[in-house]
């Protein structure tokens, strides 16, 4: 009989300790919203990221990548025209997209599989499908490929304006 209340003790104690852990995780969360909404009143705390000149459309060919650098010359990335329209896709077929080059997972380099139509991690395996945003379809990451903001001007120029995802290895992606 007293085995069976040593349980029903250690389980009082773990029922305590469990309910002060509670509270004050709820109370963290409570100064983490308010903290929170005070942010969100600062009116630009966003990155500025630099208008850049990636390319012309003139110089791209469907499920050609054409190697690019974007936010700075540190940051390996591409163009690519996929032939068909796709969301976030600019130009006059909605089908030109940009992405960085960098593995999101360990920093691997990426290459291009034109047969697949998509990029690929040699370190772990990770895939990327361009036509859906540089969604991860496979493998290690746990983020998707960071896409550049893309602006087609009036003479073809293409201009990258952002990226969506925060470039491997990077606490900003503006140094």
């Amino acid at each position: 009989m007293s085995r069976c209340r040593t349980i029903i003790d250690v389980g009082r104690r773990q029922f305590l300790r469990g309910g002060a852990l509670a509270a004050a995780s709820a109370t963290v969360a409570a100064v983490g919203a308010g903290a929170t909404q005070a942010r969100a009143a600062i009116p630009s705390a966003g990155v500025e990221y630099p208008s850049n000149r990636l390319g012309n459309i003139s110089e791209l060919v469907v499920n050609e990548p054409l190697d690019v650098t974007y936010p700075d010359e540190n940051a390996a990335g591409v163009l690519l025209k996929l032939g068909v329209r796709v969301e976030g896709g600019v130009g006059p077929d909605g089908d030109i997209v940009g992405f960085s080059t960098i593995c999101p997972h360990k920093g691997f380099p990426l290459s291009y599989a034109a047969e697949e139509r998509t990029f690929n991690c040699p370190g772990h395996y990770s895939v990327f499908d361009p036509e859906k945003g540089g969604q991860q379809v496979w493998g290690q990451a746990t983020q998707n490929l960071p896409q550049y903001m893309l602006r087609v001007a009036d003479n073809g120029d293409v201009f990258a304006e952002g990226v969506d995802e925060l470039l491997y290895g990077r606490l900003s992606n503006v140094i």
